[in-house]
């Protein structure tokens, strides 16, 4: 029973961390790309905590931190608060489900990369159905914009996150193993991987150098 207790405590304590960082960067960091679509890096902690604590933890990471981003920093509202809460867990969600199948770093690999794909998907599909009603923009003005800033953006936002999350995740799991946090692997411990870790370095300062240049563009 105290086991239990102090399981259920640190999944307490995790979850509140996970919730405030993810709010925390996303105050400090909001970098406009293209028309009213900015970048901010909340979905990193969010599939961090997805690998950590299990898929349905992303779920509830992206509902508190955009509920409380609704009532503090945005100026979105109730839709822009469902979009966030949609586009975190369609990443999120999506990579923490196939890590949990397959806690490999290749499993990592491919929940975020699939996250990716369902992030972008589902955000075209949402922003075609939701950006006239935010914006007051005909239906087949926000189809033309479809291709040529919501894809690029949601593209980049999750490659971005993806890799950022892929970098971040041994660190993270190994302060969190030295605070007791979470348990120690019983398995061997997996070495870096080298090729992966500069595939992400790449993706990071691509994906920088566009937004960057989209800026100067807008």
């Amino acid at each position: 029973m105290k086991n239990k207790t102090n399981n259920k405590t640190k999944i307490l304590t995790l979850t509140a961390m996970f919730c405030a960082l993810a709010f925390a960067m996303t105050a400090v960091i909001r970098v406009p790309v293209v028309l009213f679509l900015k970048y901010d890096p909340k979905d990193i902690i969010i599939a961090l905590s997805s690998f950590i604590l299990g898929p349905l933890s992303a779920i509830v990471v992206s509902v508190i931190t955009s509920v409380i981003e609704m009532v503090t920093i945005s100026d979105t509202g109730p839709i822009g608060c469902v979009m966030n809460i949609i586009s975190s867990c369609s990443f999120a969600f999506t990579a923490g489900l196939i890590y949990k199948k397959k806690k490999t770093l290749s499993g990592a690999a491919i929940g975020l990369i699939a996250g990716c794909v369902v992030q972008v998907v589902v955000m075209l599909l949402w922003n075609y159905c939701i950006t006239p009603l935010y914006m007051g923009y005909p239906r087949e003005a926000v189809a033309e914009l479809l291709l040529p800033a919501f894809l690029p953006f949601n593209l980049i936002k999750s490659c971005l996150n993806a890799a950022f999350a892929f970098l971040l995740y041994k660190p993270i799991v190994g302060a969190l193993r030295k605070t007791h946090l979470i348990p120690e692997s019983t398995s061997e411990k997996a070495k870096a991987n080298i090729p992966m870790i500069i595939i992400s370095a790449l993706v990071i300062i691509t994906c920088v150098l566009v937004i960057l240049s989209m800026n100067e563009i807008i």
